[in-house]
């Protein structure tokens, strides 16, 4: 088989020799214990909490940039080690002060070399401009219906462009929204009978009822968002603690959840005040060998309730008091203690204190955990406290995720600092205020984003991320197909797929509600292999809220010449020619850009596929075609 990689693929593949003669790299710089304390002892009076003499600001990583004191990558060259190091007392900085230790020098230093990584959203401004979300849902007054804007969704997007003196961008097309809106939902292509169907009929309302369409078919919905929740609830088939008792699957539970589309307060209630098949989330993993204090099933238990249902990263918390947020080592402890078998001491930095924790919720104000309870009476307040009505953080936490999930960035951003200010506080408390009255219906907060003209408009160019404040909406950006997507996208153009889930996952049948074309085994039911490892599936020992997008060399190396994707390509090669028996290379060309597009070639695409396929076709041929579409940007972007 010949393989024709695109210069892009080139590159990266070339870049890797000097990647593995590369020395050792210096141990990552760890922002929250190294950096941050001592910006804030050394740096804080002067250059952040709104201050910013000579021009530097250092209460976010942008405002840093923006200063030009660093040039990440290139500590030599940044202004901010000359001053520390300077001789001369007028120049060096701390002014006024005692120069930095040579170590603190070297851990600056080493910080700009390795990029000045930050943690996300993270800022040292905490005086009265700082952000602070309200608990309580507010309820939004709607702006006036406007000509192309009486969607509730586009009536606060039309107010929010005019503000910013945006156009609205450009409607996708048919095809387009039909792509888009199958792959969001049910993680597949359209069916080419289904694509076919759906661009033939005229209705005014077609597309709102291709929608209902996608999320009615229960199977294809719970085979793709089983991928999401598997994430953000940390189960998965196999791996650490299942097979020594350490950890408990909650599989089956889950897909059956999602197949009934449970309501979502109801949902999250039995995560944390769980039966037999669901308490394997606050089940944990029980890790064998030394660990650390903050690595008990208690303290994990803190930390994924506090991160899946609130945004909070309570990881600082647990072993101190934070250095980047305002939650205390007490907060973490206080949640982890509802939990505990028995009385939990409190540890700093896995230093015993010889204080006992208690038990108490994140916002006292919505209620307490009476201490006095057994465990499942304290779980079952907790469960309350954390979806009650006036609980704002729980339900604008979910709507962020799945817009997030949807649109390519989140209201909030990044989705795991809910304390961040939305680029639209309306939009926000207006969608959460739309879940509790649909009585937490996940797929009714899904249609009605999916059914607005704002989640129909074509994906915005984005020349470069800006964060905070900063930001401005102009429309969805495109998402990468995550590593099931991509399988499942594969398999359903090459007839690849396995022939059974693992035994773990119940795989119903739901031939009145299914289409034939779209009922194989997917990727999200299968276990990982090589390749979707490589391409950002998670093993899930911790929390994964958000998988990377970004091109890395591995994928690049496994896509081009990787033993996986090389098989199932050769099977789907033999499998195209099998059911295309009689057909030419131009039919041949034709049936999979279809299928794996959505559109047919362009004459000079079929012109160039034609060739490579052969005349008459080979396997080779066929595969070579079938792997030059999967590495197109078109095919791996949902936009």
């Amino acid at each position: 088989m010949r393989w024709i990689l695109p210069f892009s693929t080139l590159c990266v593949t070339v870049s890797l020799a000097s990647l593995l003669t590369a020395a050792e790299p210096q141990k990552a710089i760890d922002f929250s214990h190294e950096i941050a304390p001592l910006i804030k002892t050394h740096c804080g009076k002067c250059h952040t909490n709104g201050k910013s003499e000579g021009s530097l600001s250092l209460d976010t990583r942008e405002k840093l940039l923006r200063s030009k004191a660093v040039v990440p990558g290139r500590a030599a060259d940044s202004e901010l080690i000359k001053r520390l190091t300077s001789g001369d007392p007028d120049e060096r900085m701390p002014a006024k002060a005692p120069p930095l230790a040579v170590k603190e020098i070297e851990l600056f230093r080493a910080w700009i070399d390795q990029g000045l990584a930050w943690e996300e959203g993270f800022s040292f401004s905490s005086g009265a401009d700082r952000y602070v979300p309200p608990l309580k849902l507010r309820r939004v007054e709607l702006p006036p219906e406007r000509e192309g804007a009486s969607h509730p969704i586009d009536r606060i997007v039309a107010a929010y462009l005019d503000e910013h003196k945006l156009a609205w961008p450009p409607e996708l097309d048919d095809a387009g929204f039909a792509r888009r809106a199958s792959l969001d939902v049910t993680g597949l292509l359209p069916a080419p009978g289904e694509r076919a169907a759906f661009l033939a009929v005229g209705f005014s309302d077609k597309r709102q009822q291709f929608v209902r369409g996608l999320l009615d078919d229960r199977r294809a919905y719970a085979d793709h968002w089983l991928t999401f929740w598997n994430d953000l609830l940390r189960n998965d088939y196999r791996g650490t603690g299942y097979i020594d008792g350490g950890r408990k699957q909650i599989s089956k539970w889950l897909y059956q959840a999602l197949v009934d589309n449970k309501p979502y307060d109801q949902f999250v209630r039995e995560l944390i005040s769980p039966n037999e098949d669901s308490e394997g989330f606050s089940f944990g993993i029980k890790w064998r060998g030394r660990t650390n204090a903050s690595q008990v099933p208690e303290i994990q238990f803190s930390q994924n309730v506090s991160l899946v249902f609130f945004g909070i990263n309570m990881k600082c918390a647990s072993c101190h008091d934070s250095f980047i947020d305002d939650w205390k080592l007490d907060d973490a402890y206080g949640l982890a203690a509802i939990v505990a078998d028995r009385p939990l001491e409190i540890y700093r930095c896995d230093k015993a204190t010889g204080r006992m924790a208690s038990p108490h919720f994140l916002w006292p104000e919505l209620g307490q955990i009476d201490p006095s309870l057994p465990k499942a009476g304290r779980l079952e307040q907790l469960a309350g406290l954390v979806t009650d009505v006036n609980n704002g953080r729980f339900t604008r936490t979910i709507v962020n995720r799945l817009w997030h999930r949807l649109m390519g960035r989140g209201l909030v951003h990044p989705v795991d600092v809910m304390a961040n200010r939305p680029w639209s506080e309306d939009l926000l408390d207006y969608l959460a205020t739309y879940l509790v009255e649909q009585h937490y219906d996940l797929k009714k907060l899904l249609e009605h984003i999916l059914t607005s003209r704002t989640y129909q408009s074509r994906c915005a160019v984005v020349e470069s991320e800006s964060g905070g404040d900063d930001y401005v909406f102009r429309g969805p950006q495109s998402k990468r197909m995550t590593a099931e997507q991509f399988m499942d996208a594969v398999w359903q153009v090459t007839g690849t797929a396995p022939d059974k889930p693992v035994a773990l996952v119940p795989l119903p049948s739901f031939p009145a509600e299914t289409p034939h074309e779209r009922q194989f085994v997917r990727a999200s039911l299968v276990f990982c292999d090589e390749l979707m490892r490589s391409l950002g599936r998670p093993n899930r020992e911790q929390v994964v809220t958000v998988r990377g997008d970004v091109l890395t060399t591995l994928q690049a190396l496994d896509l081009s010449n990787g033993s996986v994707l090389a098989e199932m390509l050769q099977r789907g090669a033999a499998n195209v020619l099998k059911d295309k028996s009689a057909a030419d290379a131009k039919e041949i060309v034709n049936y999979v850009y279809s299928q794996a597009l959505s559109r047919p070639p362009m004459p000079d695409e079929l012109a160039t596929a034609t060739e490579l396929v052969g005349s008459p076709a080979t396997p080779d041929g066929v595969a070579d075609l079938l792997w030059a579409v999967f590495m197109l940007p078109e095919f791996q972007l949902i936009r």
